[in-house]
């Protein structure tokens, strides 16, 4: 079994697969304060509620968009499973070309949502990752990774919002009733989430309009269902992206 790991400045996500078969998958949250030994008593948590040990791990592989926590990350997946990860980074076969003019500086993450993307639908395609930043990756009819957009995650505006004006609550982020608020929360609940979707509606535009076609749009990340849905110009959801790209990408460096 390959036990793929995404650690993300928010959420990290761990998937198990067997060949192409994601069986178990958990979203926990980033933690930069823990130890491997922490994270080690939370894996095996999860293996306890999922029925599966450690000992059938063979291989890992693993991208992080934080560095601090990368050695404790791999120290975690040599103590707890005498395994040392495939890290996605500089020398890691990736089947695609980064068309950047720094490629080293693009987040693992986006390099492995493009290349699950394309591996999947092979035609040009656009990827709305709905994380702690809000991107958009761009990867052309060649599968070549082409560039993108960085936003602010609608959970960083709302937070913004929250510490910056005094009377303004913490809210959840949610679809509300109305356009038109008639409270607080309400108020800010529809220009967070109608700005969002204006934002990512608009970028997409934007986007075909550069590259004079059509491409398909999938969104990922945490908050696709709740933004995704209201809108027709995202044409499908895939939660699960990332760990497929994490796998495509192990199985691209075995040969």
């Amino acid at each position: 079994m390959l036990l793929v790991i995404d650690v993300g400045n928010t959420n990290t996500v761990l998937g198990v697969f067997e060949g192409e078969t994601l069986l178990h998958h958990w979203r926990v949250w980033t933690d930069r304060e823990k130890t491997s030994d922490e994270y080690g008593i939370l894996l095996r948590n999860l293996y306890d509620a999922s029925d599966f040990s450690s000992r059938e791990i063979k291989a890992i592989i693993l991208s992080s968009v934080v560095p601090p926590l990368t050695p404790t990350i791999v120290e975690l997946c040599e103590r707890y499973f005498g395994l040392t990860p495939m890290i996605v980074g500089p020398g890691i076969k990736t089947g695609i070309s980064i068309k950047m003019d720094n490629p080293k500086e693009v987040g693992a993450d986006r390099i492995v949502n493009a290349v699950a993307v394309f591996a999947k639908h092979h035609r040009p395609a656009i990827v709305v990752d709905f994380g702690t930043a809000t991107t958009f990756d761009y990867v052309s009819s060649t599968g070549d990774y082409m560039g993108g957009v960085i936003a602010p995650g609608v959970n960083i505006s709302a937070e913004a919002l929250f510490r910056q004006a005094s009377k303004l609550p913490r809210i959840e982020i949610a679809k509300p009733a109305t356009v038109i608020g008639k409270n607080t929360v309400a108020a800010m609940q529809s220009g967070l989430f109608y700005g969002y979707v204006a934002m990512v509606e608009g970028i997409i535009d934007r986007i075909r309009k550069e590259v004079r076609l059509d491409p398909l749009v999938i969104a990922t990340g945490g908050l696709a269902r709740t933004i995704a849905a209201e809108t027709q110009k995202i044409h499908g959801i895939d939660e699960n992206l990332t760990l497929e790209g994490l796998r495509i990408i192990y199985e691209r460096n075995l040969s």
